[in-house]
């Protein structure tokens, strides 16, 4: 086992990567956007406008009301968390991209965490946009969790079609 450890240790720098990258990022928006203020980065499809989401990606479950919202999603993130983590350790060290999608979820789902328990909210910041059409305002972590999560669509998706050499019918090429 020490050396299947051994060869997770590339995903784990990976996900160490992406939460390294995730908390830079947010923090420089904190230190130099005001709340709501936006940048402009690239004209007519992107911005960067500082959001704090106190609800799921996308703004989805935001906390109007209620006090106890924040404590309700920092505690599933962390039974998510607690499921992606035993998934990975439990993926063989040969399902590369499996792995590859689960270091990214990793990696984000503790970034976007970290904000959750420290401030009752995310940071957000990149606002993507054509025309009139603006898709909801994301961070770092968010990116490489929908990445991650498209890549292990992509590997279920390719599993189902490799066919095992087991699976060849018996008289296939005997002919009559």
């Amino acid at each position: 086992m020490p050396e299947a450890s051994k060869s997770k240790g590339v995903y784990l720098l990976l996900s160490l990567s992406v939460l390294v990258a995730d908390q830079w990022s947010k923090w420089l928006v904190e230190r130099h956007l005001h709340l709501h203020q936006q940048l402009e980065i690239i004209p007519g499809f992107l911005n960067f406008t500082h959001v704090q989401n106190t609800g799921v990606a996308f703004g989805l479950f935001a906390d109007g009301a209620s006090g106890r919202g924040p404590l309700i999603l920092t505690a599933l993130g962390l039974l998510a968390l607690l499921v992606v983590g035993v998934y990975f350790w439990r993926t063989s060290a040969q399902d590369r991209l499996m792995l590859v999608s689960l270091a990214l979820i990793l990696g984000g789902a503790v970034g976007n965490l970290m904000d959750r328990i420290a401030v009752g909210s995310v940071t957000d910041f990149i606002d993507a946009y054509v025309g009139t059409y603006h898709w909801h305002t994301f961070n770092v972590a968010d990116s490489a969790i929908t990445v991650g999560i498209c890549l292990m669509a992509l590997e279920v998706l390719l599993a189902g079609r490799k066919s095992p050499a087991t699976s060849k019918p018996a008289d296939a090429g005997s002919g009559s």
